[in-house]
């Protein structure tokens, strides 16, 4: 993907556009809609909206059912503790009516400048890059017909598969950029008490959705629901918050340890608290990191002659294939 926004930059194409691999139900005219405010109205980014309703069964659970109650439970506590810098974001990734969506469309000006995760925070990240670099911001209906693709499994039993790597994925990525760029400050509870309200959040989120599924006569699994939100959603907050949290409170119990233990004293004169320190600095570092390209902006401060080179290999390809 990174690589192909490259050659588009590099053949002069002043919007780009990216559509999900796997979506069975693709016309044309959705392209048309997606780039109509990038290319038509000088918008900076478009991105695509769309019912998840297949055979009568209501789709888009990890927006449903982990990203809209998370939002809405970090509104809760920030409008709480007044942080408004935390707000802004989040107001604003609330604005978009499906967030997670791979629909997407660039100007060429903004594209140059954005980073991009290479893991399920993809589309999460590429708002919060938006909000920090675009100066418009459009939203467009991609299909009023049904919207239909590949659909993962929940996979609660394994954390690096499914619905339930993509969730951990997603929470991580937001806080991150909470965190790390937004310079929110977390206690040791943070994690718990977000995912107690997170839980109390979407539940209610649940009991809407059944009664929008009774009104309208489609098929609704409340159970189901439930029980994801309860044991893999949930969870993915919870196991975030372990992630980002491990290394302030190993460290903090390991100093006390030492310097609580006259054996450790001869080790402490050699530098033993520094080396502790140093390595949690280090840890931290790493913890923190979204998995991510850098701009082609950068790649080309690094590499100017990049877009000359990247029309040559277009060109022998061309040649090669003729």
């Amino acid at each position: 993907m990174f690589l192909g926004f490259g050659i588009a930059i590099a053949l002069g194409a002043e919007s780009i556009g990216l559509i999900d691999a796997d979506i069975r139900t693709f016309k044309r005219i959705q392209l048309d809609r997606l780039f109509y405010p990038v290319v038509v109205l000088n918008y900076d980014f478009s991105k695509a909206y769309y019912a998840r309703i297949s055979d009568r069964k209501i789709f888009g659970r990890v927006k449903r059912l982990l990203l809209d109650p998370l939002l809405l439970s970090l509104k809760r506590k920030f409008t709480d503790s007044n942080e408004e810098k935390m707000l802004r974001l989040i107001d604003f990734l609330l604005g978009f009516h499906y967030q997670l969506s791979g629909e997407v469309a660039f100007h060429v000006d903004l594209l140059k400048r954005m980073r991009f995760a290479t893991n399920w925070g993809v589309e999460i990240f590429t708002l919060i890059e938006v909000y920090r670099k675009a100066s418009s911001a459009a939203q467009v209906m991609f299909s009023a017909s049904p919207f239909d693709h590949k659909h993962q499994g929940t996979s609660i039993e394994d954390q690096t598969r499914g619905l339930y790597r993509m969730a951990i994925d997603i929470v991580t990525t937001l806080m991150n950029a909470l965190i790390i760029e937004e310079g929110l400050e977390i206690s040791d509870t943070f994690f718990r008490d977000l995912a107690v309200t997170y839980q109390a959040v979407a539940e209610g989120q649940v009991k809407k959705y059944s009664d929008d599924a009774s009104f309208s006569n489609l098929n609704y699994n409340r159970d189901g629901e439930e029980y994801m939100i309860r044991d893999a959603f949930r969870n993915s907050i919870l196991q975030a918050g372990e992630m980002l949290t491990a290394p302030y409170r190993m460290t903090e119990k390991f100093l006390r340890f030492v310097n609580s233990h006259s054996e450790f004293n001869p080790f402490l004169e050699k530098g033993l608290a520094g080396a502790i320190l140093k390595v949690e600095r280090q840890t931290q570092q790493s913890v923190f990191e979204t998995p991510q390209t850098v701009s082609w902006e950068r790649v080309l401060n690094k590499i100017p002659r990049i877009f000359f080179d990247l029309i040559e290999v277009v060109e022998d390809e061309k040649r090669r294939f003729s």
